[in-house]
């Protein structure tokens, strides 16, 4: 059913060799055993099969060689160590976003759903959260989430590991059921070296290579034991050159025949749109923030918080905000000059007004980070999961852009809208909502691009605070920057675009003349600010899209 022949993985710039011209065979309707020392490659034989891995070598499949991992789709399903799984989420719904990903036609995903919950134990349990389940109730479902496909093999990584005796034996004696009744192949990895009697072969493997393929009863005799609980303490009493020269001796595998592809093969034709695929991840994401509440808390309370920040620190400024907006445009340079307060006032509002802009701009930043820097690399291993049973990577990339997309316009409209009501601020409300949506767009864009290639939810967050942090001192607009040094970072700051944008909105008011009272420079108009964000949040698309592309299986 499965087979590879001079299978090798190399990994890291010294490219240490982890797996050595491994070759195994596992036929069809059987339950097989992997076994070996921890750290002896197990995992890694397995993933390199399936592609997960980059690996040298031959992979065959029914018989007819792979030659890439989208071949097996379908066919060859992977139930990793832990159940990748959404905890908020309950069994049957876990299950039917499962199958709308992975399986076309509404009926059959409907018989198929009734067919998992029962065939894995679950149905009366359907009802409760991921989060809620045992650990034997974990591995039912990630097995019943790999049945969703309906593959004719499965791979199953140390899926009876941390369960206790009667949970492990419940799991084989599923496993077992599966083989004898609808055919499937599992490949186990185990470690319980005492439940090998159920299994019809047993795949061994040591630093790297397999060095023997058989039964139980085999393996006692090649290995000249009385039980397999001895099997590690022999391996470890002779080097690993004895025991490869003796497989190869004894053990050389035959050669591998044609053989039909199996029938359960799952054509990419019937496979769903990659829409349908967008639109069910958007409603899942959608389902799983409402069911949040810790994340709903947080949004809230930056959406409404930060504006909040703001005004506070405006609330000294406003009455000289405010007098300045309503005083007509003709008579203000005489008032203030026939007072001699002009150049003076000019200034403190001048100095209010774009720092306050820029306060917003920077807050606005910070919640674009908040919400993309974590989106994808907090659920990695998931995504690359459903990416093995076809999911397709621009479906995925386009439910994420759309989701944080959504919060960021919103985030950036609520806070021009409230600052703009409570301050005062004069000018057009389209450019200044554009401006400060399309800065918090921008950031929340380029964060999430940053979670689709980051190895690690932590790291993503870190490089997203970094990233924040250099917004306000690279922007030019507090802090003044070398002439040469300007045009070289601006154009990398959203910040800056976010602030020109707004700022240039007010430039037939008051402030305008306040602020060319202390800065004679270059601001960029609304439409340049606009066309810069758009190419920011362009660039960050293209980040996550090439993110989502590659395989970071972790």
């Amino acid at each position: 059913m499965l087979q590879c022949r001079d299978l090798t993985v190399r990994i890291g710039r010294k490219k240490q060799t982890i797996l050595q011209s491994a070759n195994a065979d596992f036929q069809p309707s059987t339950l097989n055993a992997v076994i070996g020392p921890s750290g002896c490659g197990k995992t890694t034989l397995v993933k390199a099969m399936l592609g997960i891995l980059p690996a040298k070598g031959e992979v065959y499949f029914g018989g007819q060689r792979v030659a890439s991992p989208r071949e097996l789709v379908g066919q060859v399903g992977f139930t990793p160590q832990f159940t990748i799984a959404h905890k908020p989420l309950t069994v049957r719904e876990v299950l039917a976003y499962a199958l709308r990903l992975n399986v076309a036609g509404a009926q059959t995903r409907k018989e198929r759903l009734e067919w998992v919950l029962n065939t894995i134990g679950l149905h009366d349990h359907q009802a409760k959260k991921v989060g809620s389940l045992s650990g034997g109730q974990l591995r039912r479902l990630g097995l019943g989430l790999e049945l969703t496909n309906d593959p004719a093999c499965m791979v199953c990584d140390e899926v009876t590991s941390g369960l206790d005796p009667t949970s492990e034996d419940h799991i084989l004696a599923l496993l077992r059921n599966l083989v004898q009744e609808q055919d499937k192949t599992f490949l186990c990895i185990i470690h319980n070296l005492a439940k090998l009697d159920q299994f019809d072969s047993i795949t061994v493997v040591h630093h790297g290579n397999v060095i023997f393929q058989g039964h139980l009863e085999a393996l006692l005799e090649y290995f000249g034991i009385d039980d397999a609980l001895q099997l590690y303490g022999v391996l470890h009493s002779q080097s690993l050159e004895y025991w490869t020269d003796l497989w190869a001796k004894y053990g050389s595998s035959e050669q591998i025949t044609s053989v039909p592809q199996a029938e359960v093969h799952l054509a990419e034709s019937s496979r769903p749109w990659m829409l349908s695929q967008f639109l069910t991840l958007f409603f899942r994401r959608l389902q799983l923030f409402f069911r949040d509440f810790g994340q709903i808390f947080l949004t809230l309370a930056i959406t409404f918080g930060f504006p909040c920040m703001v005004v506070i620190f405006a609330l000294d400024g406003l009455p000289q905000v405010k007098g300045m907006a309503l005083q007509p445009t003709g008579n203000l340079l005489e008032t203030l000059q026939d007072q001699g307060r002009y150049k003076m006032e000019a200034v403190q509002t001048g100095s209010l007004v774009t720092s306050l802009i820029m306060f917003q701009v920077i807050l606005l930043t910070l919640m674009g980070s908040n919400t993309g820097a974590r989106e994808i690399a907090s659920e990695r291993d998931l995504y690359e999961k459903e990416r093995l049973n076809g999911l397709r990577p621009s479906a995925y990339a386009l439910s994420k852009i759309l989701f944080t997309s959504l919060i960021a316009v919103g985030q950036g409209v609520w806070m021009m809208l409230f600052v703009k009501f409570i301050c005062g601020f004069p000018g057009s409300f389209l450019p200044q909502g554009i401006a400060l949506g399309m800065t918090c767009l921008a950031m929340t864009s380029v964060c999430l691009g940053i979670s689709s290639l980051a190895g690690s939810s932590e790291k993503a967050s870190l490089l997203s605070v970094y990233l924040v942090g250099f917004q306000l001192p690279l922007s030019g607009v507090v802090l003044a920057l070398p002439d040469q040094l300007i045009w070289i970072t601006r154009p990398f700051i959203s910040a800056y675009w976010g602030w020109a944008g707004y700022l240039q909105s007010m430039k037939e008011t008051r402030f305008w003349d306040a602020f060319r009272e202390m800065d004679e420079g270059f601001v960029a108009s609304p439409e340049l600010s606009t066309v810069v964000l758009g190419i920011h949040v362009l660039g960050g698309c293209i980040l996550i899209f090439l993110g989502c592309q590659r395989r970071a299986w972790r």
